[in-house]
């Protein structure tokens, strides 16, 4: 059972490597089908949160793709691998930072139903997604690390979605959708932080490995 492989090296145990590559490739094809469907809802209703969530599907179809890229990578290599990830997870961050800044100047509110509906289809897949990579979260450091943040990440944004569709509905108000664009470039700026430390400590790990840090 993959409970009792927390400790294992995938380096190590190519069976668990084996699985973890298939766990991030069905993970990067769900997050890319569904990006399909999340953006063009967003531009269709002109929705901030949707379209900075959708850009989000791809930049983790991005990640996985790099873990199933990068698995069997030395540490020093994985390493660089998770900062490249870190930058990538600030991808959503900006774009939600550009739609913020348009539509603050214009804040219609996006369509409630579509909206909601949109976000329910999205909760369901990056929650597959959260449990299927939660099995392998300490297998691969900083590469595994940032993509179960960011499936993690984007199951709280989707419920957070729902909630301001229903908020937008009342209110009739596209602040809501503003404010939720803002809330998810603090989540992704967390998630890309996070996931750069764990890069520096595999660094640092394989420096030790190789002998190069100092005595004290």
């Amino acid at each position: 059972m993959c409970d009792n492989d927390v400790h294992l090296d995938p380096d190590a145990d190519p069976t668990l490597r084996r699985r973890l590559r298939t766990a991030v490739l069905v993970v990067a094809l769900l997050n890319l089908a569904y990006f399909f469907v999340e953006i063009g809802v967003a531009v269709g209703i002109g929705s901030v949160s949707l379209f900075a969530d959708s850009v989000d599907f791809l930049e983790d179809t991005a990640v996985n793709l790099l873990i199933f890229v990068a698995l069997g990578f030395t540490l020093r290599w994985r390493s660089v691998m998770g900062k490249v990830m870190a930058v990538i997870i600030c991808v959503p961050a900006v774009a939600a930072a550009v739609s913020l800044i348009l539509k603050a100047g214009n804040p219609e509110p996006p369509d409630p139903l579509s909206l909601t509906v949109t976000a329910g289809g999205a909760v369901l897949v990056n929650l597959a997604c959260a449990l299927i990579l939660a099995r392998f979260r300490e297998h691969g450091g900083s590469m595994t690390t940032a993509a179960f943040l960011a499936a993690r990440n984007d199951v709280l944004v989707n419920v957070a979605i729902i909630v301001m569709g229903l908020i937008t509905a009342a209110t009739l108000s596209g602040w809501p959708d503003i404010v939720l664009g803002a809330i998810i470039i603090v989540l992704n700026v967390s998630a890309a932080k996070e996931v750069w430390e764990a890069a520096e400590n595999e660094n640092l790990a394989a420096q030790a490995m190789a002998g190069d840090l100092d005595d004290d």
